[in-house]
């Protein structure tokens, strides 16, 4: 039986490579598995040679010690691959297909699914609707950054790549289909971005970089990132950006208003999350800063995308609230200006077909945008400790040299 390497969290602040099991069309028990899902069989489900798995600013949270993800846990949730076996009971998915796979594991019976909420199916998770590969709470699903994984509902799930050979060409692009292009333009739509629109994207790293692209895509005319990373506004900046700096100046509202003639824009979307950061030179951690500081700069009636992660348990949180993710929101706020809030996991196969398409007939640029950075999977530690000090690449990992 072939072995399987794949990066592991071992303590917070340290991913390992390990040599772990060849996946088998069962889940098994292991670190983070809920028992109840325990020896699930998968005869509609596949194995695939990873050819592309890339780290992700959710990884982070995780190996930060930000959640109760336990030691052990194999990461990854976006994963492009080769289909090498195929479960007894698929039937149009075939051995050699090249894949994307959503993060999101969704059966395709329930009613959610059937209602295109992918993002929170009923069946795959014991402990609450939704669910994700090699991610804390997710029902225990085995995570893909490594050389070989299982993937469940292969038929209803993976999107397959219309002509192999010219899917390799793009493949840096293509790899962002999993879980980054889809939750950036999902914020993107979820804010009600149009043609004409002046757009903010809070956040300028993965996440926000692939929002403000989609936002461009969908017509913006104006698209304004704000950070607190100068690197990463000048990798938003090379593709079209507006950008405003938040920690040489802790006044969004005002550089916005330089920047349009108004302090407000018509669609705001929050990239970054529950570590968020206070502005100015003098910042420390208030989870609730960004959230507010959109509905300050959105206009009445507009709309709130939020991609950005928050969670219910957060170990590492700067008081008793945050722990348990509530937040201090100004509510009241955005009640009083009428705004439309849409949250949760990004629905990952409501887009990936229009937005691969999009990428192979050159229209999406999305690899360039986030700064795709290919690496091998030996090299992933090294990556997970440079992103985590903010460098603006989106770290690809090519477990088997496959990538030209």
């Amino acid at each position: 039986m072939a072995g399987n390497k794949a990066v592991v969290y071992s303590k917070p602040g340290s991913v390992e490579i390990r040599d772990t099991d060849y996946p088998e069309l069962v889940l098994k028990d292991g670190p983070g598995v809920n028992p109840l899902n325990v020896g699930r069989k998968c005869e509609h489900g596949v194995i695939l040679k990873v050819v592309t798995t890339n780290i992700c600013g959710s990884d982070q949270h995780m190996v930060r010690g930000r959640t109760t993800a336990p030691s052990g846990l194999i990461l990854g949730h976006e994963i492009t691959g080769e289909v090498i076996e195929v479960g007894r009971d698929v039937e149009f998915i075939k051995k050699g297909d090249l894949v994307s796979v959503p993060f999101n594991i969704a059966c395709g019976r329930c009613r959610s699914c059937r209602e295109r909420n992918t993002n929170v199916c009923l069946n795959v998770n014991p402990d609450r609707p939704g669910s994700a590969y090699g991610y804390v709470d997710m029902g225990g699903w085995v995570g893909g950054q490594s050389e070989y994984v299982m993937v469940p509902y292969a038929d209803f799930q993976l999107l397959k790549f219309p002509d192999k050979e010219k899917a390799m060409e793009k493949i840096l692009d293509l790899t962002m289909l999993s879980d980054i292009f889809p939750t950036g333009y999902h914020g993107a739509v979820s804010a009600g971005v149009r043609p004409g629109s002046t757009v903010y994207v809070a956040g300028a790293g993965p996440v926000g970089l692939a929002a403000a692209h989609s936002a461009q895509l969908l017509g913006a005319a104006v698209v304004i990132v704000g950070d607190l990373n100068a690197e990463r506004l000048a990798q938003a900046k090379s593709f079209g950006c507006e950008t405003v700096n938040l920690r040489e100046n802790a006044d969004l509202a005002g550089q916005i208003d330089q920047i349009l003639g108004s302090p407000e824009v018509d669609s705001a979307i929050d990239c970054v999350g529950f570590e968020a950061h206070g502005h100015g030179k003098a910042h420390g951690e208030t989870p609730a800063t960004v959230l507010n500081s959109i509905m300050e700069v959105t206009r009445a009636g507009g709309s709130l995308g939020i991609p950005g992660l928050y969670v219910t348990g957060d170990p590492g949180a700067v008081d008793e609230d945050s722990k348990i993710g509530t937040l201090k929101i100004r509510f009241g706020l955005g009640w009083a200006k009428s705004h439309t809030f849409v949250t949760g996991q990004t629905p990952v196969m409501k887009y990936n077909r229009d937005l691969m398409m999009a990428i192979l007939s050159g229209k999406a640029q999305i690899a360039k945008a986030v700064n795709a950075t290919l690496i091998s999977l030996a090299e992933a530690p090294q990556a997970y400790q440079e992103f985590d000090r903010g460098v603006s690449r989106k770290f690809v990992i090519d477990p088997h040299g496959l990538v030209k």
